[in-house]
């Protein structure tokens, strides 16, 4: 299974950016990963928020194949502790799922094309984070599930 995250707008911190790029490295040991960034929207000041979520929408559509599997990191989205989470992507693993997505849209969340498509959503937490730390944590959170999929002690340091 190749898995690939889709984001909106690069990372602008340098920092975070360096622990992106480690949790990265680490994930390729485990699995095939990509982060793929979906360029800002230009000219998004002079859009209403409908006509953001649909231009972004198309550019999010429009990176998926026909099989791909897509899941949305939404606040309205399962909650899952990080053995759940293991177990979730085990349970991908299992059922042939040849690539899954997970997309991490812009400001306003998904137009509902995008929403039609998913094949679930996931909530990394009740509370709000930026769009740029919600990759980190996210990536982080691939690389402790297959980390407490190969019983190594990364989990419980």
């Amino acid at each position: 299974m190749n898995i690939k995250l889709l984001a909106v707008g690069k990372t602008d911190h340098q920092q975070l950016q360096s622990l992106i790029d480690e949790y990265q490295k680490r994930l390729s040991f485990y699995i095939k990963f990509d982060l793929e960034i979906i360029p800002d929207i230009k000219n998004a000041k002079n859009l209403s928020e409908t006509q953001q979520k649909e231009k972004e929408g198309e550019l999010i559509l429009g990176k998926l194949s026909p099989t791909d599997q897509l899941i949305l990191l939404d606040e309205n989205g399962k909650t899952f502790t990080s053995l759940t989470f293991a177990e979730e992507l085990q349970k991908k693993m299992n059922s042939g799922v040849k690539t899954l997505v997970f997309v991490i849209g812009g400001p306003y969340g998904f137009s509902p094309q995008v929403y039609e498509k998913a094949h679930g959503k996931i909530a990394l937490s009740a509370m709000t984070f930026s769009h740029q730390m919600v990759r980190l944590f996210f990536i982080e959170q691939l690389y402790r599930g297959f980390t407490i999929l190969r019983n190594e002690p990364y989990h419980h340091r």
